[in-house]
């Protein structure tokens, strides 16, 4: 079993209501026991629509998964097409309606479990894996000796039944290659100069590893995977190479693990024991939420702020109002004090502080959309930078800064 098919079903995917998460949560899952994910289909909840995507779908891989399309109701369109397709008929499972029965209780939602019924109907040739965390259950059938599973489409749903039930099950029944992947942070070069520089390494790289160029922002992620059959083989395999590569570009290189720009600076931060603080206007908060999603984060991080009101920068930052008046609420000065006073605030080693104008309109001051201003300061040093971006829509604006921020904070910590 090598190749794999995601098929996401449901209209709210397909009209751009609801993202589609799943998909990407379960190709890298797969990626990690060496099967790869060949094609995604996004289709609508229709009999004939699901008939004919699972028929190309099991053309082009040995596994097929399905999420979403799984309701309470007796008009549930997917079950059904599962049964015709492979030729079965839906009847009550005794075991997942008990199951259902457990959960509901436990809910204390049992006045409604008629209602939902119907989740116990199953095709009779599949074999049901109960949904812990829902009610719908996800139901594994076999055709020509290839499985198709068919999961619900809520996200926290999906997640547990993929990593606690189907992972498990395609380890134990098939003979998988170990995967090993490391990724290696490189800022400061553009991707085409990097890929100049590394192309005599990467054309020696061993056969059954392959090297990925991810962008991020202004980072590059190389991402190197290995498979073979005995995994401590293949993370000494990784590790020689990635010592091969760094002499090529070391002035570059932030970090040799760590995925996430977040959780890089998670580690500098511990193992130095430094402490952080934020204050932010065009970013609203999202500097703090990348900050402290990585779990530990309380040993590093004091607090935060959103100073959005001009005032509020004044008041509470200790914003000089003349430094405003001069030269404007999005500027480097005002960065700067924003910075030192929520490093004085919160009496922290290190501030991070960004002043700009996200959009769609320009700021209070004039300023442009896109135009954003950030201060880094360590102890008594500081570094501020300036970056205009009008191209990016608010959301995307917000993000990009707030990763280019600890980024570059980044770099500073490593050089220091």
């Amino acid at each position: 079993m090598e190749k794999a098919v995601l098929i996401t079903i449901g209209d709210e995917i397909l009209s751009g209501n609801t993202i589609d998460t799943n998909s990407n949560f379960i190709a890298s899952e797969l990626k990690n026991i060496g099967i790869k994910v060949v094609q995604i289909f996004t289709i609508s909840d229709e009999i004939e629509t699901i008939k004919n995507t699972l028929s190309s779908a099991f053309e082009l891989g040995d596994l097929v998964i399905t999420t979403g399309g799984l309701g309470p109701t007796r008009d549930d369109k997917t079950k059904k097409a599962l049964a015709e397709f492979f030729n079965d008929e839906i009847s009550l499972d005794e075991v997942t309606f008990n199951h259902l029965k457990g959960y509901m209780e436990r809910r204390g939602r049992a006045d409604i479990l008629e209602r939902n019924k119907e989740q116990a109907f199953v095709p009779t040739k599949s074999i049901v894996f109960q949904n812990h965390f829902g009610t719908a259950p996800c139901m594994m059938m076999e055709l020509d000796g290839k499985l198709s599973y068919s999961l619900p489409g809520v996200p926290y749903e999906v997640k547990p039944l993929i990593k606690d039930q189907i992972i498990p099950y395609l380890q134990g029944r098939f003979n998988l290659h170990y995967i090993h992947s490391r990724i290696v942070s490189v800022v400061g070069i553009p991707e085409s100069i990097l890929a100049d520089t590394i192309e005599d390494w990467e054309l020696a790289l061993p056969q059954n590893i392959s090297l990925s160029y991810l962008p991020v922002g202004t980072r590059v992620k190389l991402r190197l995977t290995a498979s073979g059959d005995h995994e401590d083989s293949l993370k000494q395999q990784t590790e020689d190479e990635i010592q091969k590569l760094l002499p090529l570009i070391k002035d570059h290189v932030i970090a040799v693990s760590e995925d996430k720009i977040e959780n890089i600076l998670a580690e500098i931060l511990k193992d130095r024991r430094l402490t952080i603080s934020t204050a932010e206007s065009c970013t609203g908060g999202e500097l703090a939420k990348m900050i402290t999603s990585v779990s530990g984060s309380s040993k590093y991080f004091l607090g935060g702020m959103v100073a959005y009101a001009t005032e509020k920068k004044v008041k509470i930052l200790n914003v000089s109002q003349e430094t405003v008046d001069q030269y404007t609420v999005v500027s480097e000065q005002v960065a700067q004090e924003m910075a030192k006073g929520c490093q004085n605030l919160f009496e922290t080693n290190i501030s991070l502080s960004t002043t700009g104008v996200a959009g769609p309109g320009k700021g209070e001051d004039g300023k442009d959309v896109g135009t954003v201003f950030y201060t880094i300061r360590i102890n008594d040093q500081e570094v501020t930078s300036k970056l205009y971006m009008p191209h990016l829509e608010r959301l995307d604006f917000m993000n990009f800064v707030s990763q280019k921020v600890i980024q570059d904070l980044v770099g500073l910590l490593v050089n220091q």
